[in-house]
């Protein structure tokens, strides 16, 4: 039984190491765009701060995931296999479809699609009951409003920053945003390791309180915190460089006080969503936020098609990690009863 814990709990790393390697494009595509850095100093850049996150993004959204979108007594009743057989059913789906859309160069939620996957791999499993109801129309609005919150705050993040350089020359004003948008890429780096590192540990937390640690109260180790912040800050550090070129170059073109707005206004919404605990798409985040930017000015700014292209991944996220996630579940149970 501790054999295969530790080797879910590997999974589950896996997970978040290509959650890192998967979003290392929302972290560095604005910095990287705006040649602010290299894309090897931003992604260690990024990975830094996805880190240090560990020490202060507590783990509301670990808490979501591991009891707010499947029923955790529910699951532990039906015993330690049924656990570990929806858990392992959920990651690979999760694993999949994040592959997938890296290969495609399509910048989806992993958030998302361990959202998915856990649906899909409970559904079979405990049934429409097995879900929490709540917990995933959260999830479902969040998919709408966290875009739309993102481009509303870059769009007054642009116009505020063009306000106050208006009388400013453009050289000078390219130097302060070079310069400010360090900070910016740190800000929404420790936003992006706030809120999606924290949905890995409660992948592990139902693990490990589903089985070894039936017997405990549902909690998030402090070890566990730090394992999930370094694996995705490593994920990071290896950079996803398909989606760098989808989010940096091909969407919208940006300069250095744009970057400055889009990284703020989307750092600051995931931060305060995380607050809340709620699992949100730093993917769908950043995109709105890069979006908003563009818009100042003016629509023809914005590649739509590209943003169209955008919008189906993040509408086919949470069906297709599902489905795989279920047809994994029945797999597994199938050859289990054969053995």
């Amino acid at each position: 039984m501790l054999a295969i814990v530790i080797l879910l709990i590997a999974l589950a790393l896996v997970f978040d190491f290509i959650n890192g390697f998967h979003d290392a494009a929302n972290s560095i595509a604005t910095v990287v765009s705006t040649r602010v850095l290299s894309p090897g100093i931003a992604v260690v850049w990024a990975a830094f701060f996805n880190f240090i996150a560990a020490f202060g993004g507590g783990v509301k959204v670990a808490n979501t995931m591991g009891k707010g979108v499947i029923q955790f007594e529910m699951l532990k009743s039906q015993g330690t296999a049924m656990v570990l057989s929806v858990i392992f059913a959920s990651l690979v789906g999760a694993i999949l479809w994040n592959l997938l859309t890296w290969w495609w160069g399509l910048p989806s939620s992993s958030s998302h699609a361990l959202a998915g996957g856990l649906i899909g791999g409970t559904l079979p499993a405990l049934g429409v009951e097995g879900l929490v109801a709540e917990g995933i129309l959260k999830i479902a609005l969040f998919i709408v409003l966290s875009p739309l919150i993102g481009m509303a705050l870059g769009t007054v993040a642009m116009m505020v920053a063009t306000w106050i350089v208006h009388r400013r020359a453009p050289s000078q004003v390219d130097k302060w945003f070079r310069r400010l948008q360090l900070l910016s890429s740190g800000i929404f780096s420790y936003s992006h390791g706030t809120n999606d590192a924290q949905k890995t540990m409660g992948i592990i937390a139902v693990v490990l309180y589903g089985t070894i640690w039936a017997n405990r109260p549902f909690g998030v180790p402090f070890w566990v915190i730090l394992i999930c912040h370094a694996a995705i800050g490593l994920g990071t550090a290896f950079g996803g460089w398909r989606i760098v070129r989808t989010m940096g170059h091909n969407l919208t073109k940006l300069q250095p006080i744009g970057g400055f707005s889009a990284e703020t206004g989307g750092g600051v919404t995931i931060l305060a969503i995380s607050r809340l605990g709620i699992p949100v798409s730093t993917t769908h985040t950043i995109t709105g936020a890069i979006v908003g930017v563009g818009a100042t000015r003016g629509t023809r700014a914005v590649r739509w098609g590209i943003a169209g292209r955008i919008v189906w991944a993040w509408v086919l996220t949470i069906p297709a990690a599902g489905a795989v996630a279920a047809a994994v579940f029945v797999a597994t149970r199938s050859l289990l009863a054969l053995m």
